[in-house]
């Protein structure tokens, strides 16, 4: 079993942060500060992320998902709300599909089914940094590691949209006017998800970080006025 690090703060109904490939728990500074006034805001530094040890098992999305339901037992989480960014939305959507009990609400930021999701003038460089980084890793250990993350990007999480369907949580699916992910995709996201709001608002991919009153605005009121 992996120990995941983690950053807590408040008390309250647990709503649990969920960060992006190559990042930590640190993205979700400006909603810890914000969510803590009312819940028990927990973000998570996903496998090989931030302060977590990499471990022995598979680097994939579905694998994070299971660390997850490990870190929850753990934790003595019996339900939480999950707002997970870009491939944290996609570990949420494996999570939600495989332990639907652990979940009350959802909130997908920036989630993709497939790598065509992504726009092509982002999707292009990664697939080719991924291939030119599987190369050089047999040589490099650093270029191994950055393999492994780009590898998410490029094989991960190929999620079929008619499992969506299967959501049993109250969703909201947000994302930037100017996302990475395409607006076509985002908006499929949220048709086949049943019942699930679609908010897209001012901003790139990084909406948490980069207009967090206007996030934190919609997830709030989301959570106000839902009930699982």
């Amino acid at each position: 079993m992996t120990h995941l690090y983690y950053k807590e703060k408040g008390k309250g109904k647990p709503l649990i942060l969920l960060h992006g490939n190559g990042e930590d728990s640190s993205y979700f500074e400006s909603q810890m500060d914000y969510f803590s006034q009312t819940r028990r805001v927990i973000a998570v530094d996903t496998r090989g992320h931030g302060r977590s040890p990499r471990g022995p098992a598979p680097f994939t999305i579905r694998q994070f998902a299971e660390d997850l339901r490990e870190f929850v037992e753990e934790m003595g989480i019996e339900r939480a709300d999950l707002l997970g960014f870009s491939d944290g939305g996609n570990i949420a959507i494996i999570f939600a599909l495989r332990y639907p009990e652990r979940v009350d609400r959802l909130i997908l930021n920036g989630a993709n089914l497939w790598s065509r999701g992504v726009k092509p003038s982002v999707q292009i460089p990664i697939i080719l940094g991924y291939y030119a980084a599987s190369f050089f890793g047999h040589f490099s250990g650093k270029a191994r590691a950055n393999a492994e993350l780009l590898r998410l990007m490029v094989k991960d999480p190929n999620i079929e949209q008619e499992e969506l369907r299967n959501i049993q949580s109250p969703t909201l699916v947000i994302a930037g006017e100017r996302d990475m992910i395409r607006e076509e995709h985002t908006r499929l996201i949220a048709a086949e998800i049943p019942g699930a709001e679609l908010r897209i608002i001012p901003g790139d991919h990084f909406i948490a970080a980069g207009n967090p009153e206007a996030f934190n605005r919609e997830v709030d009121r989301f959570l106000r006025e839902t009930v699982s």
